[in-house]
């Protein structure tokens, strides 16, 4: 990303700012090329600093990294703003024979479940948590096992516990009150997930998400891995947003590696992420026309879905573009002819899917399952931490394209498409217009893409960390990585978008009727295989 001298200002109005506010007795840093502020202080700093930023500067919390050393344990929680173009990074060093540190989620609870999931994987205790309670190890895990820290030994199987039963905590107690189960198992392609819907009658007063089913312990198997297999594991966990997530991993890479991807390459990147973001878009909205039983509707965008990916396949060699990126650049280039096909081919399926949308928004049956259906405030996404076209939706309007350019999007005009209302029709009109807005960007770009080379000639592995990110289609994606001298990650972890979303989901689905259910669930059109990690 190009340096923005008024964000190296902010960065050092910033950085003076908080170490007079508290005085000195905290280390700040800037590094002006990652437009990054770096704090570290004491434990006990930690609520205060994150309050200064969360209520005064008004930041967003994008995700907490856990790291492991010999001696000490490092919590380092990243917050970025909007509009503004820095990143700041708190981080918190003790030592590993203590395992507690103060809760943050009373202060914003996009924490909560960050801070659950590192109870579960690592062992640690936020003091004044709430509800610390298991979310992603399941009752059968044995008591004491976490499966991220260094001593666990991931080659030794570990027996579970053996359930008879298990009875979920029902919190709505009322004569005549339920609990309906939906899932965790599903028809399809959709990976487990449970949905507790606590009732009295017809409306959903409670709605309670399990998920980690299918734990696949992605950042435990990442240790000790070269990184062209690592990129792998990135590139698979989200089929849908396989583009998104390796490009996410190898910009990490390369911060670390000093290294910068030539232009044309950076300029294909924002075109595949973006023709990625299209067919996605698509697809959820096909999604949403089959759960409102519009049967002819979601036949025209499934048959659109499928013109995209095979446009996908036989122009760049996968579907949902796998092996596309590469540290340093990208792996296929466009000719001519391809640039052609490929601009006229998007542009065709746009046209279809803006003759499916007029059709659908004088629709009153439709409308009717949507409008006012599903409601997340603004208010809510904000202190949820709510990303992508959910938290646009409701007003929300970040992303990672403007708010952290990356790749060539400080170079392309587009739009962030927003809107107020929160509801289910708000989220799929943002959906079609998102869309629109990526058929733009490939137009821009594919007609004056940059001359020379798509990879850089030598990629010499250094030790280091950093992160990586992407606004993947279903909003911010955030990568760290730590690789030592011999080029072998250390250390993994990843925030997806999905992740980030469920975590507010029930706000949708509670106050709504249970046939509603189905369509918020469409309307948010998140991914269980991508929080299940």
């Amino acid at each position: 990303m190009a340096q923005d001298p008024a964000n190296n200002l902010r960065l050092l109005g910033l950085s003076e700012a908080i170490a007079k506010r508290w005085h000195w007795q905290v280390n700040v840093s800037i590094d002006a090329d990652l437009s990054r502020c770096y704090v570290e202080g004491d434990r006990d700093r930690l609520p205060e600093l994150c309050r200064w930023l969360i209520y005064d500067l008004e930041y967003g919390l994008g995700s907490l990294i856990v790291e492991e050393t010999e001696g000490d344990w490092l919590l380092r929680y990243i917050f970025y703003g909007e509009p503004a173009g820095e990143q700041v990074h708190l981080g918190v060093r003790f030592n590993k024979k203590e395992n507690t540190v103060p809760s943050i989620s009373t202060i914003i609870h996009a924490a909560n479940w960050h801070e659950r999931e590192a109870h579960d994987l690592f062992g640690l205790v936020f003091e004044g948590h709430p509800r610390l309670i298991n979310i992603v190890r399941h009752e059968e895990w044995p008591a004491g096992i976490h499966p991220l820290r260094q001593d666990f030994d991931a080659s030794q199987p570990y027996p579970h516990l053996q359930v008879d039963s298990w009875r979920p905590n029902g919190v709505v107690q009322a004569p005549g009150a339920f609990m309906m189960p939906i899932g965790p198992v599903y028809a399809d392609a959709a990976e487990s997930a449970l949905f507790l819907l606590e009732s009295v009658g017809e409306d959903v007063i409670r709605t309670s998400p399990r998920f980690f089913y299918k734990f696949r312990g992605v950042e435990k198997i990442a240790e000790g891995q070269p990184l062209d297999r690592v990129l792998l594991l990135a590139e698979r966990f989200s089929g849908t947003s396989a583009f998104a997530h390796s490009l996410a991993f190898c910009q990490a890479v390369e911060t670390i590696c000093q290294v910068k991807a030539p232009a044309r390459a950076q300029a294909l990147r924002v075109a595949f992420a973006e023709l990625e973001r299209f067919r996605h878009h698509v697809a959820a909205i096909a999604g949403v026309c089959n759960s409102t039983a519009l049967a002819v509707a979601t036949s025209q965008a499934g048959i659109l879905e499928e013109e995209a990916l095979r446009l996908c396949g036989s122009l760049l060699g996968h579907r949902y573009l796998f092996g596309l990126n590469l540290p340093g650049g990208v792996a296929c280039d466009l000719d001519d002819r391809q640039i052609d096909v490929l601009s006229s081919g998007v542009q065709t399926i746009f046209r279809k899917l803006e003759r499916l949308y007029n059709l659908l928004r004088y629709s009153s049956s439709f409308l009717d399952r949507l409008e006012e259906v599903g409601l997340v405030t603004k208010e809510q996404a904000r202190d949820y931490g709510l990303v992508g076209p959910i938290a646009r939706a409701s007003g929300l309007a970040r992303d990672l394209r403007k708010v952290l350019p990356y790749a060539a999007y400080g170079e392309v005009s587009f739009e962030v498409p927003k809107e107020e209302e929160g509801d289910g029709y708000a989220r799929l009109r943002l959906l079609f217009r998102e869309a629109e807005q990526s058929v733009n960007i490939l137009g821009s770009l594919l007609s004056s893409l940059p001359i020379g080379e798509i990879a850089a000639p030598d990629l010499a592995l250094k030790p280091g960390a950093a992160l990586g990110w992407a606004e993947a289609p279903r909003g911010a994606a955030f990568h760290w990585l730590r690789i030592d001298e011999a080029g072998v990650v250390r250390r993994y972890h990843l925030t997806t978008p999905s992740f980030t979303n469920w975590h507010g989901f029930h706000f949708a689905a509670e106050d709504f009727a249970y046939q509603d259910f189905p369509i918020i669930l469409a309307s948010f059109g998140l991914s269980n295989a991508e929080c299940d990690r």
